[in-house]
């Protein structure tokens, strides 16, 4: 849920709120704390825009119709907030074919610019990627440079919307972020050390060099996000930060949650690190700017744990 201030300045600012990607995890994540805050405004003043038109289910029961994103510029003008998370990810880099990748990504973009004046947007939030620190980095593989570079591209336009419009654009780089709606649950390490902690079995880190994260919990994102968005007019970028941690100590927190459950570490062989977080001091700042107060992992852990528990 959206902290309990921002919530209530949201429900008292009646802005419209615009979830591109709705469908997504972010999308969903953020939908089901607009309803909690919203409460029976939501369906009047929250539209949903994604691939298709399709229901979206929310743990509460409550049914968003989602539509498809070409009609996005279709909406009544009005005092309106986008949140675009609408992007074709990483795995689909790996998979697709450069120039269709590419192609489609920069549809997104344009789809979503292009709506932005005639639907009366006073603010966007994009969320990009850590991702985009690596599409200039050779060490990188080609999908995530490929990543990386559209979604700073993505940055750079809506960026200039903002500057040209003299409206608002925050740019969060995210990098890691537990909660509800979590997917790819073998291919984020978090989602697969608590199914190995739910099913009773040893957590396991296989990595040969070490491995940092640092995480934040998608409501406490969003209501950093919000809280920017309300601020004047121009552009704002941060990433995300949390805690840097070695995944042992990530599988520690998570085995802590569950009664005789361990953790095997392999042994570390390799030289250097996998280092992907932000700047944990400067997001801190950004959170008590704005009277936040960040979670820890096991305040995350714990809420991931019961999202998943609920055979999500």
């Amino acid at each position: 849920m959206l902290d309990a201030r921002i919530a209530d300045a949201l429900v008292r600012s009646g802005k419209r709120i615009v979830v591109t990607g709705a469908g997504g995890w972010l999308g969903l994540a953020t939908l089901d704390s607009l309803a909690a805050a919203l409460k029976a405004d939501f369906k009047s003043r929250v539209a949903a825009f994604g691939s298709s038109a399709r229901t979206l289910h929310l743990l509460d029961g409550t049914q968003v119709q989602q539509r498809p994103l070409a009609d996005l510029a279709h909406l009544e003008p009005c005092s309106t907030w986008v949140l675009h998370f609408a992007f074709l990810t990483k795995d689909r880099a790996e998979t697709m074919d450069e120039a269709a990748y590419r192609a489609a990504n920069e549809q997104i973009r344009r789809t979503v610019l292009a709506a932005l004046d005639p639907i009366g947007a006073q603010a966007v939030f994009v969320a990009s990627s850590g991702a985009a620190y690596k599409a200039q980095d050779a060490a990188a593989n080609h999908a995530m440079r490929l990543y990386g570079t559209l979604k700073v591209e993505d940055e750079d336009a809506f960026a200039a919307w903002a500057e040209a419009s003299h409206r608002r654009a925050v740019i969060a780089r995210v990098f890691n972020v537990t909660g509800p709606y979590i997917n790819k649950h073998q291919a984020y390490a978090l989602a697969s050390f608590i199914l190995e902690g739910m099913a009773g079995r040893p957590i396991s880190v296989r990595a040969s060099m070490p491995v940092i994260r640092g995480y934040v919990a998608i409501d406490e994102l969003m209501s950093l996000a919000f809280a920017e968005m309300a601020d004047a007019q121009g552009v704002v970028r941060f990433d995300t930060g949390g805690d840097p941690l070695e995944l042992e100590g990530v599988a520690n927190i998570v085995a802590s949650q569950f009664a005789g459950v361990s953790v095997e570490r392999a042994q570390i062989v390799e030289n250097g690190a996998d280092v992907y977080h932000g700047d944990p001091e400067a997001y801190r700042r950004a959170l008590a700017k704005h009277g936040l107060t960040p979670q820890s992992l096991s305040q995350q852990v714990g809420k991931t744990i019961d999202y998943l528990q609920g055979g999500q």
